[in-house]
């Protein structure tokens, strides 16, 4: 972090922050902030979001940081790098990128907790007969 206290960064109307009294490493709340605006629809498809080196300083975490939440985001679909014309929303559909994040989320509980991908596969086919 540069520990420059930083407010954070505005992109098309959104506040991207740190909160640094926040148990959660500063990493997983810029990902979220960045996956809760596109899928709630307030950073749209074409949205262009600040070059890493500016989201760093604006936000107040390292460079490093903010290019590992701008690539797995991309990696998930939701942002597009163009190179250096910058890195925008793609029009990647919005409920798959939901989808990702709920799983990424019980992945993430289910390993913690100490079950395997078999029996977390096997509770998400139990939860789906029990909708009906």
């Amino acid at each position: 972090m540069t520990g420059d206290g930083a407010a954070g960064a505005r992109v098309a109307g959104v506040l991207l922050a740190i909160d640094p009294a926040s148990g959660e490493p500063p990493f997983r709340q810029l990902k979220t902030q960045i996956v809760d605006a596109v899928t709630s629809g307030r950073l749209t498809p074409g949205t262009r979001l600040p070059a890493v080196r500016t989201l760093a300083a604006e936000v107040g975490i390292s460079t490093a940081t903010a290019a590992k939440v701008y690539r797995e985001l991309e990696e998930a679909g939701l942002l597009e790098g163009r190179g250096r014309s910058g890195t925008f929303v793609s029009a990647a559909d919005v409920a798959d990128a939901a989808l990702a994040r709920a799983a990424e989320g019980f992945a993430e509980q289910s390993s913690g907790a100490g079950f395997g991908l078999e029996d977390a596969l096997e509770a998400v086919r139990n939860a789906f007969k029990n909708l009906d």
